[in-house]
């Protein structure tokens, strides 16, 4: 009888400590899933510089962020209870990208944004600028490719056997005229970088052709008569360019466009000038509307037929930026922008604050 009661009373003893693991578990470690929330809202002061200065005037220009990090399960828990937090796994975010491979295609999309948003900004001030074509931008590599393992996602390719190129087609036109199985010796850039891997041109699926067997894309940068830089440290993603393009705008010309307001905004931008769609508008508006932002631009999108057919109950971008403010109770104006034009129309109704 003793021992079995001291037994139990040993086994009573332990489920606090017992509790207290299964606390920690559920706490702190990681499941496979990640968590997308309001991101932070900063700015654009910070990150753009014109002509080596920056921008001193009243009021600002904000880019808004979604954040994302890896749940638990109490985390987890938590964000199926929540408005502007969203469960998702590793395949919806990024897809069959390892790690290194998402933060470099995530750059990729920042410097694009940023290129597109200063040659906006460049022609909307009527500043000369060239573009210069630094080399192919690798996207994808496919698996059986004699490249794999060699070329990463990310890296820069600036040649085929020492010959250089002016364009992705001239790039590509060459390769395609070479043999099957042919070897050749790449030269690229990583990280900042030369190197050069060797292998064997492959039979592309798409025309039969010779190809290296890589996803790509012209890499260019802009050279213009007033020096442009723009510095968003870690942030990664498209969805900045369009207020890039309005705090590079504002330096360019020192015009006083914002009049002493704070303005946030998103939304991707090409070099037409349009204002395209982004993901998490929702959780950006929560995290503009926190830092007292007054006015918020939103892409006002076009919905296709072929998007409402996979996804009937699709709403543009301002309609869900719309319905987060309205949700939230914020006094944050919701502004549609089809294009950076519309922004530039909007701000020059308001008053000097």
């Amino acid at each position: 009888m003793n021992n079995t009661h001291e037994k139990k009373l040993s086994i009573k003893s332990m489920l606090p400590f017992v509790a207290i693991i299964l606390l920690i578990i559920v706490m702190i470690f990681p499941i496979p899933y990640y968590i997308e929330g309001p991101g932070t809202t900063e700015n654009l002061k910070e990150f753009v510089t014109v002509d080596n200065k920056k921008d001193s005037e009243p009021g600002a220009f904000y880019l808004t962020t979604v954040g994302v990090r890896k749940a638990t399960l109490a985390s987890a828990l938590k964000a199926k209870f929540s408005d502007f937090q969203e469960l998702v796994s590793k395949e919806e975010l990024m897809g069959s990208s390892t790690n290194s491979e998402y933060e470099r295609i995530q750059q990729y999309y920042m410097d694009s944004s940023k290129n597109a948003a200063i040659e906006q900004a460049l022609k909307l001030a009527k500043v000369p600028y060239e573009m210069a074509f630094k080399g192919v931008y690798v996207l994808a590599v496919d698996d059986n490719s004699s490249f794999k393992g060699k070329i990463s996602v990310g890296d820069t390719v600036t040649g085929i056997d020492e010959k250089t190129f002016k364009s992705s087609e001239e790039f590509v036109d060459y390769v395609k005229k070479q043999k099957i199985g042919q070897e050749v010796t790449v030269n690229y850039s990583q990280d900042g970088v030369s190197k050069e891997a060797t292998g064997k041109l492959i039979e592309l699926s798409t025309d039969k052709k010779a190809g290296i067997g890589i996803g790509l894309t012209d890499h260019t940068e802009i050279n213009s008569s007033i020096p442009v830089e723009i510095d968003a440290g870690d942030i990664g993603g498209p969805s900045a360019g369009l207020m890039f393009t309005l705090e590079t705008y504002e330096q360019l010309t020192q015009k006083g466009i914002r009049k002493g307001h704070k303005i946030a905004g998103t939304g991707t931008i090409n070099t037409d000038g349009v204002v395209g769609r982004i993901g998490g508008i929702d959780k950006k508006v929560v995290t503009a509307s926190k830092n007292e932002t007054e006015i918020f631009f939103a892409p006002d999108d076009e919905i296709t037929k072929e998007m409402k057919k996979a996804e009937p109950g699709i709403k543009t971008n301002y309609e869900e930026a719309k319905a987060a403010a309205e949700k939230i109770g914020t006094k944050m104006k919701i502004v549609p922008v089809k294009n950076v034009q519309d922004a530039l129309d909007y701000l020059a109704t308001l008053k000097e604050k």
